[in-house]
């Protein structure tokens, strides 16, 4: 059976301090109506998300309270500001084993790690329009599913998936589109 990985990027940060350190930086409104909206669609997207793993940055609490505040998550300070080889050890890591396996898992994090991870794990014969799209722009509060042909999470590797799913705010609010 096909494990699930979500890849959700906090949402547009607030730089309106700008002696705050880059770790401390929480919400501007667009990324406050960005997670709520994002988070509705999460939820409607019907997937019943094992763990939800996220940043321990500001920005990325506040896009995960904002958005799916009902889900418990771990916070993993590796993802903070992680690579692609760092965001596949942390799902690894926390994934379970055994009967305790997750299913799914449902990380939040940063750019350029989140858009690394599709290019990394998408393999050529499965690039498909959703693809295409990830690999132009994965912007703040975007959302995308991919499907990992592995049994076990210990098996992820790069070119083992495709991608089922990719939402960015704007598709869903013109309002939060660019210029917006």
């Amino acid at each position: 059976m096909a494990k699930l990985l979500g890849l959700f990027r906090h949402a547009k940060s607030d730089w309106g301090d700008g002696a705050q350190r880059d770790f401390d930086r929480g919400l501007n409104e667009r990324g406050i109506k960005g997670a709520a909206v994002m988070g509705d669609h999460i939820r409607a997207h019907g997937v019943e998300w094992d763990r939800l793993i996220g940043s321990p940055a500001v920005r990325v609490v506040d896009t995960l309270k904002g958005a799916v505040p009902e889900m418990p998550a771990i916070y993993d300070e590796r993802l903070y500001l992680a690579s692609s080889d760092t965001i596949l050890e942390v799902a690894q890591a926390h994934a379970g084993e055994g009967d305790d396996e997750a299913h799914s898992i449902l990380l939040s994090g940063h750019n350029p790690g989140m858009q690394e991870v599709v290019l990394d794990l998408v393999s050529p014969s499965h690039e498909n329009d959703l693809f295409r799209e990830a690999v132009v722009k994965f912007p703040t509060a975007t959302f995308a599913v991919l499907e990992c042909d592995i049994e076990s999470w210990a098996k992820l590797k790069p070119r083992c998936a495709k991608l089922i799913h990719f939402a960015r705010p704007r598709d869903l609010d013109p309002d939060l589109g660019p210029g917006a």
